[in-house]
């Protein structure tokens, strides 16, 4: 099945999407730096495009940058005058990202942070509210992430946590893994958040079989 849902995902690309150099150069670049090959998919990245526009997003906020390939998405999504804010723990990912997004010519739009996402959030505050949030980094903080993306965002803010299916194991409630117990955290967080309306979908595809959380604040 699952080389069905990657041959799926190859038609949905190049049905949909179309070559893009600055995009298969970023993910070639990630890959030769030795990054790990966690990014979205192509068609979750258009899918993030498409979510920040219909949000009518002119501030972002990325948790987790990697190589900055959601990262390029999204900036591509904001006005002239946006801009995105992405935090990133490692400075090798760091780099790399300034790379892909100097080839990609997004740079001008993105404020690159380097450091612990937590410590990073804490500072932040302000400035004009977020519109939209993409978190996808250490899924045993995803509840704080959330936390402080709708403190520092508006009402209707959107916001998307990635990888909240993680294959099935969201339903282990004994689970030792640390990824499992922040993505069960943050589901308990959202049913009891009165500051949200929030879904997920499970998704299949290049990423076998994961989800997002979907969330709009009040």
């Amino acid at each position: 099945m699952g080389e069905g849902w990657q041959a799926v995902d190859e038609y949905i690309a190049g049905k949909l999407l179309g070559a893009d150099d600055a995009l298969a150069a970023a993910l070639a670049n990630n890959a030769a730096k030795g990054l790990p090959p966690i990014d979205v998919s192509a068609a979750q990245g258009k899918m993030l495009f498409l979510l920040a526009q219909m949000a009518g997003a002119k501030r972002i906020l990325e948790v987790g940058t990697l190589g900055g390939y959601s990262t390029i998405w999204l900036a591509r999504a904001l006005p002239d005058d946006g801009s995105l804010v992405t935090l990133e723990l490692e400075p090798h990912h760091a780099a790399v990202a300034r790379e892909n997004f100097e080839r990609a010519g997004v740079s001008g739009k993105i404020d690159l942070r380097v450091g612990r996402a937590a410590d990073s959030l804490a500072a932040m505050g302000g400035d004009a509210p977020f519109d939209f949030a993409f978190i996808d980094a250490d899924k045993q903080n995803n509840a704080l992430y959330v936390d402080e993306a709708i403190r520092l965002g508006r009402s209707g803010m959107t916001i998307i946590v990635d990888n909240v299916v993680r294959e099935g194991g969201v339903l282990e409630v004994d689970s030792d893994d640390e990824r499992i117990v922040g993505t069960r955290a943050l589901f308990d967080m959202l049913s009891a958040d009165p500051r949200v309306d929030a879904t997920a979908v499970q998704t299949v595809g290049a990423k076998k079989w994961d989800g997002f959380v979907l969330a709009r604040v009040r």
